[in-house]
């Protein structure tokens, strides 16, 4: 193939995508190889790839692809999450432009819409992620609606209830009113808001005396069914046995004695609302109070709300607070932080509603789980390690799971009723086995699949997803199947620490729940993607970039390295496009070091010293670097083994390497220093590939012509051999010899064609066979070695040693006397307030040893500077 003269990212990434499907190298089936399994954290199917998608999947293709290259039986699973409420909140919204309602339809109807909605436009994503180059078996896609994944939901439920683990209780739960539904404690965001403190008078029943109240929500006032004292509170010790009327209602209501009240917070006196504070529900509880439900489901207030019927509740708290004000009821009005439940989903602000829930027990679930990963032999690890103490709190402090959500998309609950009676419903995974159940339950086997009604309500998503790992295998309705059985547990998951409990916990306790067995080994947490500002990215902060016009931009391969190069396991990455122009700029050096050497002509002639002696280094220095990548990966540093490959790379590989072999102009390459440059760079090739998929897979087919079964993406990973320390120092050493002379000729004009001289004064402890190597880099025509001082001469010093340049005509030496004089009176300065700063008893006997060992370097280098500018000042005198 010929070779462009520029890397055009968007054919490449189109052609080799293409090819790697074609082939389908991303494809697994159970066989004799160690398996390597990720599942994706399934996004959801209304979503579209943003800055975080980027970052998870793109860490997710690195191992998946690194995996493949060390010839496991790599299997990375797609898919999507049906997401109930998003979901169910675009449909309607569609609906609503179309000028439907979703009221005026039936389950059935609306269900129809949603699946409408999915195919025209879910798994957008996952077309998206194809673009970032992510390796997925798409053949095992799945959707967690799919038929078998639904069936998996609803044997689960039904399992769990006959054991007793899920049951149906009238509980205080949270209540999203713009979704209308329930949500989960995790599902619930607590924010501090500014708000207000409203101090309300009430009226005692048979007195002009009062009492006042303070609440943050007047609008409550309708549902109070009474007042709460604390009986040790000396203050209110002549209200006890007392009625209050509520303000505007003008409901008489009991006075309650509680030590549950805070003396201090507000007057001391509480206003008890039993349907809408899940407190004032305990309270109630305890003291046989009334419950009066003031809202519609929609937050807006009801017929108990008297005048203000059908408005919204903030509406009513700015109206209220006025009317109270006008009939001399409000005292005053505070300043209040207080924080604030709102949903995760929509932003909406959580209600406290009582209401008929299904529910499932967590505590005993939960204990395989904590010990799983926090137990004396963790079998599930997290990295970074710090989110454990997050986990434990969770998980320790865990409460019941409300599962069912007021809902019509997603997974319906498999509970049917047959009667009026609180208790006249069974559980089962199909109409025909409710129908034999409710017969035997209500002793009337005359009942029929008509008498029966399902539950209205879905199961949360999250009771789908935590099954994700066994059901993307059919392994809840096929537990001994063969893909179960060779792919499961898998291997790492990576994903965000915001669902670690959501997701990654509940997980951890259905495996060991229905396979005995943990889920996955490795838990990856990726940092939040943020601004250079910090700020989180968000489309109403208008700081997300397209991704997609990213990766249009700068390459799929640029984007990933810009997102790699600062994204540290489990800390914010601050994005800047500079990362991705970074990342871009890695593709073309490497593009351009390619064409350079396709450039050379290949000769059968004799291999020079230099190069021989430069591959020997370079082999060596790889061998430590994937020393040190295999070390960053065994530690889920993938950054760091970016950050390690690059270097290598762009220093070792393209800065010296190169240089060592170039031949001379015009000139050609000897076919074995061609030949071992080659192989030196394929294995580079197969270090970076699983970082720039795209640019190595089409460099690796520039190189020569490969059959499918050669192509880099299944190629082999490089095997470790040992390291040779030795070739490493001595090359780290002629590499400070070659920046002297380059500085010496940079500072003093020297062009590059005009031949140097050196001396080297205290030579036996260094290696000349570098010295060919030093020549040919600095265009030295003779290395000599001496054991005095040059006179005429510049210097510098590389360690012990010090190497002297004779000087050359066109130095002007009485410039370069006086600029030695300077820096020679600079230096001796310098010392000097070290020294003083040695000599202090003071500092050394308080300062930490580390500062003392750099002050000491500092006077060692001094010392060793004012030695070579003396020197050279006397070769010039």
């Amino acid at each position: 193939m010929e070779l462009a003269s520029k890397y055009d990212s968007q054919k490449s990434e189109n052609q080799w995508y293409d090819y790697w499907l074609k082939h389908k190298y991303f494809h697994s089936t159970p066989d004799d190889r160690e398996p390597y399994t990720i599942v994706i954290p399934p996004p959801n199917v209304t979503g579209v790839l943003h800055m975080g998608h980027m970052l998870n999947n793109t860490i997710q293709d690195v191992l998946i692809r690194r995996a493949r290259l060390q010839g496991k039986n790599a299997c990375w699973v797609p898919g999507t999450d049906h997401a109930s409420i998003a979901t169910e909140a675009k449909v309607v919204a569609k609906l609503k432009e179309k000028g439907i309602n979703k009221a005026d339809l039936t389950r059935e109807e609306f269900l129809k819409h949603a699946w409408d909605w999915t195919d025209e436009y879910g798994g957008v994503i996952l077309d998206q992620l194809k673009k970032l180059g992510c390796s997925c078996d798409w053949d095992r896609t799945s959707f967690t609606m799919d038929d078998h994944m639904s069936a998996s939901v609803i044997k689960v439920f039904v399992d769990l209830y006959n054991k007793g683990k899920i049951y149906r209780g009238y509980r205080m739960v949270n209540w999203d009113p713009e979704a209308q539904t329930t949500l989960s404690d995790e599902e619930v965001i607590h924010e501090e808001k500014q708000g207000n403190l409203y101090y309300i008078n009430y009226k005692i029943e048979g007195s002009e005396d009062t009492l006042t109240i303070a609440t943050t929500r007047p609008e409550t006032i309708f549902g109070d069914t009474a007042i709460c004292i604390n009986p040790n509170d000396e203050r209110f010790t002549h209200l006890k046995g007392k009625k209050a009327i509520v303000p505007i209602v003008n409901r008489v209501i009991p006075i309650i004695e509680d030590e549950y009240v805070d003396l201090e917070f507000g007057t001391g006196c509480l206003k008890v609302t039993p349907a809408h504070d899940v407190n004032d529900k305990s309270l109630g509880d305890k003291h046989n109070l009334e419950v009066v439900d003031i809202f519609n489901a929609d937050a807006t207030l009801n017929s108990f709300g008297l005048h203000y019927e059908g408005k919204d509740r903030f509406v009513v708290r700015k109206e209220i607070t006025k009317e109270l004000e006008e009939k001399g009821f409000l005292v005053k009005t505070e300043q209040h932080l207080n924080k604030v439940g709102t949903s995760e989903r929509t932003k909406a602000v959580i209600e406290p509603r009582l209401s008929d829930q299904w529910f499932l027990k967590m505590e005993e679930l939960a204990k395989p789980a904590i010990e799983a990963v926090l137990g004396d032999n963790a079998e599930v690890k997290l990295f970074p390690k710090k989110f454990e103490n997050t986990y434990r709190h969770w998980m320790e402090n865990i409460r019941d799971w409300n599962i069912s959500r007021q809902l019509w998309w997603g997974q319906q609950i498999p509970a049917y009723y047959f009667g009026d009676g609180k208790d006249d419903f069974v559980v089962a995974e199909n109409k025909e086995d409710a129908l034999k159940l409710a017969q035997e339950k209500s002793g009337n086997t005359a009942l029929t699949a008509k008498d029966l009604r399902q539950d209205e309500d879905a199961l949360d998503t999250w009771f789908s997803s935590w099954l994700w790992p066994m059901s993307v295998f059919n392994g809840v309705l096929e537990p001994e199947n063969e893909e179960i059985k060779y792919y499961y547990p898998t291997n790492d998951l990576v994903t965000g620490p915001d669902i670690l409990f959501f997701w990654v916990a509940r997980m951890i306790v259905a495996g060991y729940e229905y396979k005995d067995q943990k889920p996955f080994e490795n838990v990856y947490l990726t940092g939040l993607v943020r601004d250079k500002q910090r700020r989180k990215m968000s489309k109403s902060l208008g700081n997300s970039p397209d991704a997609l016009k990213l990766i249009e931009e700068y390459g799929a391969d640029g984007v990933r390295v810009g997102l790699l190069l600062s994204s540290a396991a489990g800390n914010d990455l601050m994005f800047d496009e500079a990362l991705c122009q970074q990342g871009k700029n890695f593709a073309n050096k490497i593009w351009n070091g390619f064409r350079l050497i396709k450039g050379w002509e290949v000769a059968d002639i004799a291999q020079p010293e230099a190069s021989k002696i430069g591959l020997e280094w370079y082999n060596a220095k790889f061998n430590k670097t994937l020393l040190e990548i295999e070390d960053h990966f065994s530690k889920y540093r993938i950054s760091d083994a970016l950050m390690a490959i690059y270097k290598l790379v762009w220093d070792d590989y393209s800065s010296w390497l190169l240089e060592i072999v170039k031949p001379a102009y015009q000139q050609p390459i000897d076919r074995t220093t061609y030949n071992a440059l080659i192989t030196v760079f394929e294995q580079n090739l197969k270090l970076l590939h699983p970082f720039m998929p795209f640019l190595t897979e089409e460099v690796w087919q520039h190189i020569e012509d490969r059959k499918p079964e050669q192509a880099l993406v299944v190629a082999q990973w490089p095997e470790q051999q040992k390291v040779d320390e030795a070739v490493i120092a001595n090359f780290d050493f002629a590499a400070e010899v070659v920046s002297g002379v380059r500085t010496i000729r940079k500072e003093k004009n020297i062009p590059m064609k005009e031949a140097l001289e050196l001396s080297v004064l205290n030579a036996e402890n260094v290696s000349k066979e570098w010295d060919v190597v030093i020549a040919k880099l600095t265009n030295v025509s003779s290395i000599s070695y001496t054991d005095a001082a040059v006179d005429g001469a510049l210097s510098f010093r590389v360690k012990s040693n010090e190497y002297f340049i004779p000087m050359v005509g066109a130095i002007d030496i009485e410039a370069e006397i006086k600029k030695i004089e300077e820096e020679l009176k600079y230096t001796k300065g310098f010392l000097i307030s070290v020294q003083k700063k040695l000599s202090n008893e003071r500092f050394v006997n308080n300062a930490p040893e580390k500062v003392i060992e750099i002050e000491r370097k500092k006077q060692a280098d001094a010392e060793a500077k004012i030695e070579t500018l003396e020197k050279s000042l006397k070769g010039l005198q």
